[in-house]
């Protein structure tokens, strides 16, 4: 056996990963119970109960009863058929954003109304159609980028949802694909010069569309929100409330927390506007202090490696590229929940993966976790044209076919 034929790259279910991902999942469940604790329609001390009476903790343990067999479905999904359908996922993913735009005149905004008070955030969803579309083209060219040709096909193929998602005031969706679109690029092979050059007029473009946005009157709430990060002073004490509520809340939790459903808690009192969704740190934070804290970034950080390593030994460029791509979605979307809610980055309405309040946002990262298992499942040695992972392409760690 070659060395690179070790028991590392062999095919499987990683079950390291879905154990990760499901004790997370499960937290997330009591989190956004204790965020939404009432003393009122708790009538026994007991776990079970709080969440039963936690409208937004009943809903979210439907959405985790639901999480295994969408893990399950995209894992098992036939291999080739992800990679045949990639564009009819991203029409539809496109489709879906047309939708809840054209509703936006009737309240809709960016979410589209299902049934029985159930939405759907198209933006969501949005994200893993780009990462399947951009590893796809990713995978068919040996030299991306590489010919000015290659520059108006990408233009669109990303241009498109983002302009899409902006225009639904998805500002902080918008960044996250395009932090996923950069980090898949440089594993991708292209070269950092142009790779710089793309980011550089990729950040302009988001200013310029943005700045459209804004002189309108349509978003003025956020841009008051990154003057507050960097100066209160310069906004009303409204626009950095949030924040500011936030960091008391999570400092009242001290090393070991106030404990899970205190009357007279910061949580209880719903001292933290919003702390079931993109706040649910500062609750956190609040019933389980710092160690809480530091285990919950402990978990991310087991699940964002676990993923990377997934990836180092995944042969396929296609499979190991769409893994990268789900990591860097979960890596950006953790960095900037936590970086917001202690006041170190600006508020972009960014939801913690597993944690937050959402059906959405949970069922999109479980489908990028089965994408991942997908991936992982498929990479079998004997699928793929000989490769030697140890080959660099343009200094960075990848396959390249021999």
């Amino acid at each position: 056996m070659k060395a690179h034929e070790s028991w590392h790259g062999r095919a499987h279910m990683d079950w390291v990963l879905i154990a990760l991902v499901f004790a997370m999942a499960i937290f997330g469940v009591i989190s956004v119970s204790v965020a939404t604790f009432s003393t009122s329609s708790a009538v026994e001390d007991s776990l079970l109960n709080y969440v039963v009476s936690s409208y937004y903790g009943m809903r979210q343990f439907i959405f985790l009863l639901i999480a295994p067999v969408v893990v399950g479905t995209i894992a098992y999904l036939p291999h080739e058929w992800i990679r045949r359908y990639t564009m009819l996922v991203y029409v539809g993913a496109c489709g879906l954003l047309v939708v809840a735009l054209a509703g936006e005149a009737a309240g809709v905004k960016a979410w589209i109304d299902i049934i029985w008070g159930y939405t759907l955030q198209p933006s969501e969803f949005v994200k893993l159609a780009c990462i399947v579309t951009t590893a796809k083209y990713l995978e068919s060219n040996d030299d991306p980028l590489g010919k000015l040709r290659d520059y108006p096909r990408i233009a669109a193929l990303v241009g498109i949802p983002w302009m899409l998602t902006l225009l639904q005031g998805e500002m902080g969706s918008v960044i996250v694909m395009v932090f996923v679109f950069g980090l898949m690029l440089f594993f991708g092979g292209v070269r950092m010069k142009v790779l710089l050059g793309i980011v550089g007029a990729g950040a302009v473009a988001i200013a310029l569309m943005y700045g459209l946005a804004v002189s309108s009157g349509g978003d003025n709430y956020r841009v008051e929100r990154i003057l507050s990060f960097f100066d209160p002073s310069l906004v009303d004490e409204g626009a950095s409330y949030q924040v500011t509520q936030s960091k008391i809340a999570i400092g009242s939790g001290g090393l070991s927390g106030v404990g899970t459903f205190v009357q007279g808690s910061f949580s209880q009192l719903d001292y933290v506007p919003e702390d079931w969704t993109d706040f649910i740190f500062s609750s956190i934070g609040e019933a389980f202090g710092f160690i809480g804290c530091s285990l919950v970034v402990l978990g991310y950080l087991c699940i964002i490696l676990r993923m990377l390593y997934l990836a180092r030994f995944t042969m396929s460029r296609f499979g190991q590229l769409n893994i990268i791509g789900v990591m860097a979605m979960m890596l950006f979307h953790v960095f900037e929940n936590v970086a917001m809610t202690i006041g170190l980055m600006p508020v972009t309405g960014i939801p913690l993966p597993f944690l937050s309040y959402g059906g959405s946002n949970l069922v999109t990262n479980m489908i990028g976790i089965g994408l991942v298992l997908n991936m992982v499942r498929n990479r079998s040695m004997a699928n793929i044209p000989s490769v030697n992972p140890q080959t660099r392409i343009k200094g960075r760690y990848f396959q390249k076919k021999t």
